[in-house]
């Protein structure tokens, strides 16, 4: 066992807890300021309790942050009640967080006034934010406790009962600012799916690369020489011919993966070779966990 691998093995279980709360605090920090500068000032509505605030405060001149005080804890109330006692403290840690400093920095002025700019850089943020809090082991609340009660209560999925929520924020923003306003709250929750993803998973920086080959000895030993990467045999029949025909899977760096190609190239130009993108590989010659 390596030294790095001792010191996290012996990591304090308080000091875990402790850096949990430090995500949940920035990650809520960094989303309020993304609503502040960029969603809010452009009236970009995108989805959530932070939507229903922007909505509000452009038709009534509510303060963003009262409002969503006002859903928040109402709704973590009702989560706590419909669902069980699971979200804990954490979550009620990340809402109260994330409104308390929407007020905090409500008077910090916008950082573009363009919108499209707003919700590109306002996705980004709120995925930044809500990646971080949620590598916390906790949720901001809002409208996604929302979505998890009528997902238990009516046979909807999650990901459907979300969409649902979001899209009657989204139109209700078309209806109350326009049709273009809306079309960039879109935008802006596409981008900021996929940069929780990327918070989550990380950029993809291994391949998985599966190979059928006739010569499984010779490539086989050849990755284990010529790259130094482990090689699984997968059992397989073969569709047409019906007979067992083990697949080679390889998992390498991206720039280990020419030299892998180029390798099963030479030894069998005839091999078949799949590759995908592999995120999070943890284990040995890889990320630690």
């Amino acid at each position: 066992m390596t030294t790095n691998q001792r010191v996290h093995k012996e990591l304090p279980p308080l000091l875990e807890q402790g850096r949990d709360y430090i995500y949940i605090i920035l990650g809520a920090a960094i989303i309020a300021i993304g609503f502040n500068v960029f969603l809010l000032p452009n009236q970009v509505a995108s989805g959530g309790v932070s939507g229903i605030s922007t909505i509000l405060n452009g038709v009534l001149g509510w303060k963003p942050g009262i409002v969503q005080y006002a859903f928040n804890i109402p709704l973590f109330i009702a989560g706590l009640f419909f669902l069980g006692a699971k979200f804990g403290i954490k979550s009620f840690v990340g809402t109260l967080t994330l409104p308390a400093v929407v007020l905090f920095t409500s008077s910090w002025e916008p950082w573009t006034t363009n919108p499209l700019l707003g919700a590109l850089f306002g996705g980004i943020t709120i995925g930044l934010g809500l990646g971080i809090v949620f590598r916390g082991g906790a949720s901001t609340g809002g409208t996604d406790l929302a979505a998890q009660i009528i997902a238990k209560y009516t046979g909807f999925s999650l990901g459907k009962s979300v969409l649902l929520i979001d899209g009657l924020i989204v139109l209700s923003a078309a209806i109350v600012f326009d049709i273009e306003k809306a079309l960039y709250a879109l935008i802006a929750l596409f981008v900021t799916t996929k940069t929780i993803d990327i918070i989550q998973l990380g950029f993809s920086q291994s391949k998985m690369i599966y190979i059928i080959t006739n010569k499984q000895e010779e490539i086989r030993n050849a990755i284990y020489k010529e790259i130094d990467r482990g090689v699984t045999k997968l059992p397989a029949i073969g569709g047409y011919t019906d007979q067992e025909r083990p697949i080679l899977m390889v998992v390498a760096y991206q720039t280990e993966f020419t030299k892998l190609k180029q390798l099963v190239k030479t030894l069998d130009p005839s091999a078949f070779v799949i590759v995908s993108d592999a995120y999070e590989v943890l284990g040995e010659g890889f990320k630690k966990y």
